[in-house]
């Protein structure tokens, strides 16, 4: 029952955000990427993080999109001195992944926190990535996990000489996490690999559950060696183009439930930036709306050996294209 009663508090009654544009302290010199940063909830953080002279990457498919957000931000921010830049990424392709890390190492010479934001939600049954995985799980979790893998030396480094628990890897997940099979991740037999089950809301809510796996996993494979901090947050109910694919009826429900994208930007900026989200007792914990931390379905919070095999997945399904 516990459980069910804070998912309500993820979405009504929740507390105001304890990090803001109006405390976050000056990020000249740091270095971050958000993907999916020029729409929505990643634009959000982005003009935070801008307004207070960071580097912040927008890394999307779109240039255009990308320089029109990049315009918006600094008419709005005249005064800073961050820099925003575009990088080309497309998470539903991971032959072009490892090209966009090398380009933007070649660029930085360091990475604060990486905010792994850009995902898509129930599109047409059917939809598939470049390589033919369900395309959800495709973009939502094994871009991200090739993208996250081929930029881990350099949060490494990044890390190595900078204040505890400040280099972040952060990791969407959803309040669909609850409606993921058991464990969060029902695996094919035949295959190896996740479930297709034909069902968006299902296969949105899986891919969302793998991303918590995938964020406790790196944990425990990379951050506590070291020193990198990963976590997974569900960034609250929002309006944001994760709902063009949504049918009338959905979204006039769902119209009804959400709040401001940047309330969402707020969650992110608590789960990268916050000293709390940084503290060794806290990592790879569930973030919840919009900056505290919440539970997490148990089956899901316990799956060390899904988690595990997930992350094994996404190493063989990703290999030729390490």
């Amino acid at each position: 029952m516990s459980i069910y009663l804070d998912v309500l508090r993820q979405c009504f009654f929740i507390p105001t955000p304890t990090l803001t544009e109006a405390n976050l302290p000056d990020q000249s010199g740091r270095v971050f990427i958000v993907t999916g940063g020029y729409a929505g909830v990643g634009k959000e953080l982005c003009k935070i993080l801008y307004q207070k002279n960071g580097t912040v990457y927008l890394a999307g498919r779109s240039s255009q999109k990308a320089g029109d957000a990049i315009e918006e931000i600094r008419k709005t921010h005249r005064s800073s001195d961050g820099r925003l830049e575009f990088l080309h990424l497309n998470l539903a392709d991971l032959s072009t992944i490892k090209q966009s890390a090398e380009g933007f190492m070649k660029r930085e010479q360091r990475l604060d926190v990486l905010t792994n934001n850009a995902g898509v939600m129930t599109p047409p049954a059917g939809s598939i990535s470049a390589q033919s995985h369900e395309l959800q799980m495709g973009t939502n979790c094994l871009g991200p996990f090739l993208f996250t893998k081929h930029l881990t030396p350099l949060l490494q480094r990044t890390a190595a000489s900078s204040p505890a628990g400040s280099v972040r890897v952060t990791w969407a997940a959803s309040l669909a996490t609850m409606f993921s099979p058991k464990g969060g991740v029902a695996f094919d037999e035949q295959t190896g690999g996740p479930k297709v089950h034909g069902d968006r809301f299902t296969d949105y809510g899986q891919s969302k559950a793998c991303n918590v796996l995938l964020a406790r996993e790196y944990q425990a494979r990379y951050g506590d060696q070291s020193g990198i901090v990963s976590n997974v947050w569900n960034p609250g109910n929002l309006a944001s183009e994760l709902q063009r694919h949504q049918k009338s009826i959905e979204a006039f429900i769902t119209k009804a439930l959400v709040f401001p994208p940047v309330y969402g930007g707020y969650t992110e900026l608590f789960a990268g930036w916050s000293d709390e989200a940084g503290r060794p007792e806290n990592r790879a914990k569930y973030i919840g709306p919009w900056g505290r931390f919440v539970m997490l379905r148990n089956d899901i919070d316990q799956n060390e050996a899904g988690a595990k095999r997930f992350w094994e997945w996404c190493e063989q399904e990703t290999k030729q294209y390490s």
